[in-house]
């Protein structure tokens, strides 16, 4: 019973975003609360809602100030000279851009961490993507193809689960797996040009710069720029950034300070920044809102145990005749799985049981674990409504969730395909 619930939980809330019929806010909060009212729990939904916001409350805070920062950034000015150079390697080209996205998200990701990865790579490429007139669906579609499969490096956070799990390491558990990888990379930018060309055929370009018409900036906008403190503006993102990696504080504290620095600097007088703070507060409203309210669903599903029974259920199901094919099963149905198990519920509920299945049919359980690294919550994971990250993206290139979904899903479920076919053919699985 209480695994169906969850089931129609998840499956209702996704319907309701994919069809655009409600926005994401309201049905992460009335769904698992519904959901919560039915299975009877309604005493103890309070405390569920206010654990899961409570979980959330440094991601929101970090994103609060990071959107407050970086916005602050682009008002000054300081990322027109890397614009301009970044146009001048696309030369207008769609196709350039998108392969150029691809390959900065790579490099950035690879310090493992999804939400740096994210203001990162958007901040350094949203104006380029918006003076190039592309679908506002790229930016975070590409990213979430690259970061997604950069997410199986051994630090990232569904390989290190897998491993602590399996008791085992790097080695044994993700060397197998690196050609896969690759083949994974190679598709991301295989992607990432068929995309690009799709984009060039829409806009209508067929000669590079000539035929893009670059968007100037306006009179407001020309005032709130800051020329003459580029160099203070450079050096202090550049000292963030490199925090930031190196973990010196927690990000929010890290964003806070940042901002309230730059903000001073940048803007003395009051009502000059209370000119910034109004300015940006739709885009922290938004996204900050969404990030307390995926608490809520997050906090309802494990404290109600739906997500526990899920689990159990998934595992009860596989038919008896599949279990020589387990772990191709696993690698396939990861991806998917992402919207609807948290990486601690799938890696530490749900891997222990497929693992000691295939052990008991004289399988390797290392393969369970590297057929599910092919897709849960790592070609998954941008996409996903279970994990803050996704909202950092979506919010940051201010789309819709469902519609980002709706857009890079097939995309990243290829790339689980792929690499699944390249594991298989090598026997890493």
């Amino acid at each position: 019973m209480l695994a169906a619930l969850g089931f129609l939980t998840i499956a209702v809330f996704l319907a309701l975003i994919l069809s655009g019929r409600v926005s994401v806010l309201v049905a992460l909060v009335l769904v698992p609360l519904a959901g919560g009212l039915i299975g009877g729990f309604g005493a103890g939904l309070g405390p569920m809602m206010l654990d899961g916001i409570v979980k959330v409350a440094p991601v929101g805070i970090m994103i609060m100030f990071a959107v407050l920062y970086f916005g602050l950034m682009l008002d000054t000015g300081i990322f027109e000279r890397p614009i301009g150079f970044l146009l001048s390697l696309v030369q207008g080209d769609p196709v350039r851009l998108c392969l150029i996205t691809a390959l900065l998200t790579m490099l950035v990701a690879l310090d493992g961490d999804g939400a740096t990865t994210f203001l990162i790579t958007v901040t350094a490429l949203l104006p380029v993507h918006r003076r190039l007139g592309l679908n506002p669906l790229v930016l975070p579609g590409i990213i979430c193809l690259a970061a997604g499969t950069m997410n199986l490096l051994p630090w990232g956070g569904p390989t290190a689960r897998a491993m602590t799990v399996l008791k085992t390491d790097a080695a044994a558990l993700f060397n197998p797996v690196i050609p896969a990888m690759v083949a994974g990379l190679a598709w991301v930018f295989v992607a990432a040009w068929l995309i690009g060309r799709g984009e060039r055929k829409r806009l209508g370009i067929a000669h590079g710069v000539d035929a893009v018409a670059l968007v100037e900036p306006t009179e407001a906008e020309r005032a709130a720029r800051r020329p003459h403190l580029a160099w203070f503006n450079a050096a202090l993102t550049i000292a963030l950034i490199v925090a930031l990696l190196a973990g010196l504080w927690p990000l929010p504290v890290l964003f806070i300070t940042a901002f309230a620095i730059a903000l001073l600097v940048n803007y003395p007088r009051w009502e000059q920044q209370r000119e910034r703070l109004v300015k940006h507060a739709d885009s922290v409203v938004t996204v900050t809102a969404m990030i307390f309210a995926a608490g809520i669903f997050t906090g309802i599903l494990g404290g109600t145990k739906m997500i526990g029974a899920m689990a159990e259920a998934l595992v009860a199901v596989v038919p008896q005749g599949l279990a020589p094919y387990l772990s191709q099963i696993v690698a396939v149905t990861g991806m998917p799985l992402s919207l609807v198990f948290t990486p601690d519920a799938y890696y530490y509920g749900i891997l222990p049981v497929f693992a000691g299945t295939a052990g008991a049919l004289g399988q390797d359980p290392l393969a369970i674990g590297r057929a599910a690294i092919l897709g849960q919550m790592t070609t998954g994971f941008p996409l996903s409504p279970l994990t803050a990250s996704t909202f950092i993206l979506v919010g940051l290139t201010g789309v819709q969730l469902g519609a980002h979904q709706r857009f890079i899903f097939k995309w990243a479920f290829a790339s689980t395909l792929v690499m699944t076919a390249v594991a298989w053919a090598t026997g890493a699985i």
